[in-house]
């Protein structure tokens, strides 16, 4: 990934929204960019990796029939819980049809299930990583995040085969 983030034609296309949905989002503050928000006529948001996932998990949400509301709301009560502006990276979301859950571990989510209740579960790190091979597939020009820190960290697989 650039230090310049992703535009908002790719982040559309990677997150298989419209850009009208995003344009809404960014300017209602659901999730807004983190590398650089829109300052007048003629400039671009920016997006992190890490604002694309978030805003994959709430299209999940919203594809499992939660609404808009609700799903600000959870993010609202994460972000104080967490004290955190981006809350929706290191948790697992679930939810009944009616209201959302957080799991921090395990042991979390069982006892969700053990209320009986039937739920969906959206794990962020399979996104995370659903995201870097979509990523890798339409933009082929980006490194994706997690083998430019394995590159920074001289671990990059690539490399390690042509030493072999």
């Amino acid at each position: 990934m650039s230090n310049d983030g992703y535009r908002a034609p790719q982040v559309c296309k990677l997150v298989d929204i419209t850009y009208r949905q995003l344009d809404y989002w960014a300017r209602t503050d659901l999730i807004t960019p983190s590398i650089q928000s829109a300052q007048g006529s003629g400039s671009q948001r920016r997006y992190s990796f890490s604002d694309i996932v978030q805003l994959k998990v709430v299209k999940r949400l919203l594809d499992a029939g939660m609404s808009l509301k609700k799903i600000r709301q959870a993010i609202e009560i994460l972000s104080q819980q967490m004290q955190t502006e981006r809350p929706l990276v290191d948790v697992t979301l679930l939810s009944d049809g009616n209201t959302i859950y957080a799991a921090h571990n395990p042991s979390e989510v069982v006892d969700v299930f053990r209320r009986g209740q039937g739920v969906f579960g959206i794990a962020v790190g399979p996104v995370q990583d659903e995201l870097e091979g979509q990523l890798h597939e339409l933009f082929p020009e980006l490194a994706s995040p997690r083998r430019e820190e394995e590159a920074d960290a001289g671990t990059d697989p690539a490399r390690t085969a042509e030493a072999t």
